[in-house]
């Protein structure tokens, strides 16, 4: 039995299924991990999620922030962005039962000694910190009040993590860190504008510096295991033997990758307009 991780799909189907055909993936005794955004940018994005509901029974997938988009726009909380490429599964027959499944996905996995997350951990929570902070989005997601939180999941702040915050600004931060982070300070204060490889300049008269969240030294999770994704433009890499980055930018022209949590290898495909490159 072999389980392998895979990076941000984003509606390329294609790609998936070659990678699982070149490693012989047998749903009979394998495992697929998806670090999610499972949906949004690419070409077949209703087929994506059906071929994923398919196979649940060997699936694991956590939460991204494109799959939390796709649901807040089909409950009617939030106007589509001209980008979406959402619109089949939104008309689909079938699109309440794939997203009250999707409804049902966590924000955090954890066995076999990795943590699964879609964007990462900030450093001032452990591990079993961020598993209890996900239960609780993923609680309200689950209840009659998940249509509100999807209207006030939206925004920046509070840019930090406090014991003493509570209800929506609670759950927003929480829901930032684990699925829209990739810069922050020592301390956890993000920086939701910088999504390229080297942080974008500071604001006259602001003095934070900002790191990849796996950069810091001194973070809680340093000795974990996090596989992560939702960084295309690190192309994988980081700095640190113990993060697995897996956003490799499919859906952007890059290429798909497959993590084997056994073995540590990656298997990748390179990927043009949501396909392998011939």
């Amino acid at each position: 039995m072999a389980i392998y991780a895979v990076g941000d799909i984003q509606g390329c189907l294609q790609p998936l299924k070659h990678l699982l055909k070149r490693v012989q993936f047998n749903p009979d005794r394998d495992t697929l991990w998806s670090v999610g955004d499972i949906v949004n940018r690419g070409p077949k994005c209703l087929k994506t999620l059906r071929f994923l509901y398919d196979m649940r029974d060997n699936l694991v997938m956590v939460l991204g922030n494109h799959d939390l988009h796709l649901l807040a726009v089909a409950a009617g909380v939030r106007a589509p962005s001209p980008s979406d490429t959402l619109d089949k599964i939104l008309a689909a027959p079938d699109r309440d039962k794939l997203l009250n499944w999707l409804t049902h996905r966590p924000l955090l996995h954890y066995e076999h000694g990795y943590t699964m997350v879609h964007a990462g951990i900030p450093p001032q929570w452990s591990v079993e910190d961020a598993m209890h902070r996900a239960w609780e989005v993923e609680a309200v997601l689950q209840s009659p009040d998940c249509i509100t939180f999807l209207a006030a999941m939206y925004g920046n702040e509070p840019a930090v993590w406090s014991d003493e915050l509570q209800g929506m600004e609670r759950l927003r931060v929480i829901t930032n860190y684990l699925t829209r982070m990739r810069y922050c300070t020592k301390k956890g204060v993000l920086d939701l504008l910088s999504k390229g490889p080297v942080p974008n300049p500071r604001p006259e008269g602001d003095s934070k510096k900002v790191s990849p969240w796996f950069s810091h030294k001194k973070r809680k999770t340093a000795g974990d295991r996090i596989i992560f994704g939702h960084w295309a433009s690190i192309e994988g890499v980081t700095d640190s033997p113990n993060t697995i980055g897996l956003d490799t930018g499919c859906v952007w022209g890059g290429a798909m990758t497959l993590y084997n949590l056994d073995t540590g290898e990656r298997t990748s495909c390179a990927c043009k307009n949501g396909r392998c490159r011939a």
